[in-house]
């Protein structure tokens, strides 16, 4: 592990104007050096490997296999590379995937200039580090007050919505949704649609992309 002074930093986000932004900030801190960046999931697990960073600020939701899978090629290749999720999304299911997959920690893109510095930092000094609101729902998970396993994922879905798109992550057209759970084929088109609605995604690619890095299919 490198000195806090030294911390080599890769970015992965696929949006430009947040990789514009990150890059910036590291480059004006002293005690952070920025060494690259990534646009897909893909990308990010290869770099890494190539770059050797001390730090990765990996965002869980991007082209080519997302950060979750990214986050697990890249602690199992290196796992003294420390990887500090950001992102929009504060599911209880997403951060327990983000754990699963060995991230360090979890912070949401709302961060300030200041939060986001030291969660890089406590990132590479192989710290656990989490946005103030996921601490709590954090530690009232691991003190018993909440249920003790995951909550759910998409608890927005019905039940029927989840197990569709759950045969979605999986792979399965509608035509085969239909014939798997006996519905119509109208009936599993209007519940792609619903899902897609709730779920604030612009297309079927999306949705499974956030329904497996909530471990569904």
């Amino acid at each position: 592990m490198s000195e806090a002074a030294n911390l080599r930093v890769l970015v992965a986000d696929d949006h430009p104007m947040f990789r514009d932004g990150v890059r910036a900030m590291l480059l004006s801190a002293p005690d952070m050096n920025h060494i690259g960046e990534a646009d897909t999931g893909e990308k990010a697990a290869a770099l890494a490997a190539e770059l050797r960073p001390d730090v990765v600020v990996m965002d869980i939701q991007m082209p080519g296999g997302g950060g979750i899978e990214a986050t697990k090629k890249i602690k199992e290749a290196r796992p003294e590379t420390n990887v500090l999720m950001v992102t929009m999304f504060e599911d209880d299911a997403t951060v327990f995937a983000a754990m699963r997959a060995g991230a360090s920690g979890y912070v949401l893109k709302g961060a300030n200039y200041e939060e986001m510095l030291r969660a890089i930092a406590a990132a590479g000094n192989g710290e656990a580090i989490f946005s103030p609101k996921l601490a709590l729902r954090l530690v009232d998970f691991f003190s018993g007050t909440a249920r003790s396993a995951p909550p759910e994922a998409f608890p927005e879905l019905s039940e029927r919505e989840r197990e569709i798109l759950d045969l979605i992550a999986g792979g399965l057209k509608n035509a085969e949704i239909a014939k798997r759970l006996y519905l119509s084929p109208k009936t599993v088109r209007n519940n792609v649609s619903s899902i897609l609605h709730k779920l604030h995604v612009a297309d079927r690619a999306e949705a499974i992309i956030r329904a497996r890095e909530a471990g569904m299919g």
